[in-house]
């Protein structure tokens, strides 16, 4: 049963946002060290490896994985395979600003997949929020020209981001569908694990293809080591150990719009450790996400 939206939860979902913030500004900083794929499949390995000695009893007989397979490897092909994957992609042609304010898609993507594959109910504040958010989008992918939307061009990073949200999309509605072994569903570590045990699969079968395709060797350096420990510890463990917390708590119409926090903290992050200043249709898109949020908030 969902609860109502407290503080603690409120953390929850925003540290998410927070962290995947920087796992896009970091993600452009090594785009020219490692192919996008690559660096997915790098990131994910580290991070079974940081959860093997904490939920690792799932792979012994008769704890429910195997049985379950063909769900976590759903799971593991929406939020670990696909999601990042094409992120990561996104960022090879895209700045993190762009890539995380067309990610703010999700809260109406999030009412849709939800209305039409899960039965799910869709209240007026939430559709007003979510269509405020897209109308913030929208202005993006403008570039803050709204007659520009008429002959509108996205750039294949764009495209990427747009499709990874998708993925999420329908990643999130699956975490609350009740259908997980009991204990593997309390274990936090080992529900995560068992997503990303048959992620690597799917991450590592796409970057067999990326290498196949002339994919540019990786430059190895300290910069490149330490980005890997912070997206796998970071975004990936700890974000998605909150996001799923939190989701499962108030549901995914009500958790998605704080996906829409995550293009702030792009915004400081890249001028911070990039210089990419935000331009000013970037603010307007930002109060329309805001209100996204107070809206989509209310009761």
């Amino acid at each position: 049963m969902q609860e109502r939206l407290t503080f603690r939860t409120a953390l929850l979902l925003a540290f998410g946002p927070l962290m995947w913030a920087g796992n896009a500004v970091v993600g452009r900083v090594v785009h020219t060290l490692v192919p996008p794929v690559t660096l997915n499949f790098l990131r994910w390995t580290l991070a079974f490896a940081i959860l093997l000695p904490l939920g690792g009893w799932i792979f012994k007989r008769g704890r429910g994985l195997w049985s379950h397979w063909r769900r976590f490897a759903l799971l593991g092909l929406l939020g670990v395979g696909l999601y990042n994957a094409l992120q990561y992609m996104a960022l090879q042609t895209s700045s993190p600003i762009n890539v995380t304010l067309v990610g703010a898609s999700l809260p109406m993507c999030m009412l849709a997949v939800g209305a039409l594959f899960f039965g799910a109910q869709v209240s007026r504040p939430q559709v007003l929020g979510a269509l405020l958010s897209l109308a913030g989008v929208l202005l993006v992918l403008g570039r803050g020209e709204w007659q520009q939307l008429l002959a509108l061009r996205l750039v294949p990073g764009d495209i990427f981001m747009l499709l990874a949200t998708v993925a999420f999309a329908f990643y999130s509605w699956l975490l609350t569908q009740p259908k997980d072994p009991p204990a593997i569903r309390a274990d936090w570590a080992a529900f995560l694990l068992a997503q990303i045990s048959f992620g690597l699969l799917w991450s590592g079968s796409m970057t067999a293809v990326e290498w196949s395709l002339g994919a540019a060797p990786i430059q190895w350096s300290w910069t490149l080591a330490a980005a890997l420990v912070f997206v796998a510890v970071g975004p990936a463990v700890l974000a998605y150990r909150a996001w799923g917390e939190g989701m499962q708590r108030v549901g995914p119409n009500v958790a998605g719009v704080f996906i829409n926090l995550t293009p702030l903290f792009a915004t400081v992050m890249s001028s911070a450790f990039l210089g990419e200043w935000p331009h000013p249709y970037h603010g307007l898109a930002f109060g329309l996400i805001v209100g996204g949020i107070l809206v989509s908030a209310r009761r």
